[in-house]
């Protein structure tokens, strides 16, 4: 059994426009599906996905409550999915969607600063994570790339400091393109990582001493759908050097535990 911390997931009216963007965001790098609710489940379904934690950013402040309200409606028909809303620093209903989304029992918040231009550690954002640290809502985000200077590991590192009880899961091992500023600023810290678009990557010995550094509890199995298959993300994480209770663990049992769930909760 599987949970897939990573996935996005687009209205079927905008989620071939949604889908094209990302791919020339990422210098046109070709995706494998096109966003919908459907083809993520049916990929998953092969390598035994039970839950998926789903998202999409909102880019514009207006966008906020859309695709909450989208999230919230999804999650409602799906019992797989794991709803994390969206946020934005320019938008004025943060925390009033905050708690919304605490009332639909969604269960975090997805950033992607580098799609929504702001530096993840800007003061604008304190008063969102002073409420996500109080009441316990951890933040899924977008971490590193190193074209832009929004999301690196080291403004990831400065609101840890910052707010000490914010639970972040960092994406894509702490920072894309970005692993060694990682390892240097991350890794030891109380974080999370999760697996998503860095296995293609990153040289498989690289990622094992990643994970032995800052802990296989540390984990979580990503796919970044609609980027890439899940049977070959599930190939490229096989690689890796772990035992089959390690395995377990970050395909599974972190995310149960991170997420105070079940596996009888999806079903």
């Amino acid at each position: 059994m599987v949970i897939d911390f990573h996935a996005h997931i687009f209205p079927d009216k905008v989620a071939e426009k949604a889908t094209d963007s990302i791919s020339r965001f990422y210098e046109n790098t070709p995706m494998a599906y096109r966003g919908h609710v459907d083809t993520l489940i049916n990929s998953g379904d092969k390598i035994g996905v039970v839950a998926y934690v789903v998202h999409s950013t909102a880019t514009k402040p207006e966008q906020v409550a859309n695709i909450n309200t989208y999230i919230i409606g999804e999650c409602s028909k799906q019992k797989k999915f794991i709803g994390f809303g969206t946020l934005h620093p320019d938008c004025d209903i943060n925390l009033q969607e905050i708690d919304r989304l605490l009332q639909n029992k969604i269960h975090g918040i997805k950033l992607h600063p580098d799609f929504q231009t702001f530096q993840f550690d800007t003061p604008k954002m304190d008063a969102v994570y002073d409420r996500l640290s109080e009441v316990g809502m951890p933040i899924l985000v977008h971490a590193g790339d190193y074209r832009y200077d929004y999301s690196g590991p080291q403004r990831i590192a400065n609101v840890i400091k910052k707010f000490p009880k914010l639970k972040i899961v960092a994406a894509h091992f702490g920072g894309y393109t970005q692993w060694e500023d990682s390892m240097k600023y991350l890794v030891g810290k109380r974080v999370w990582f999760d697996t998503s678009s860095t296995l293609w990557k990153l040289p498989v010995e690289k990622a094992d001493e990643m994970i032995r550094k800052h802990g296989v509890e540390n984990f979580f199995f990503g796919s970044d759908y609609p980027m890439w298959d899940h049977q070959d993300e599930l190939n490229r994480f096989n690689k890796l050097t772990l035992t089959d209770s390690e395995r377990e663990k970050i395909l599974l049992t972190n995310a149960l535990g991170f997420l105070d769930m079940k596996v009888e909760d999806f079903s």
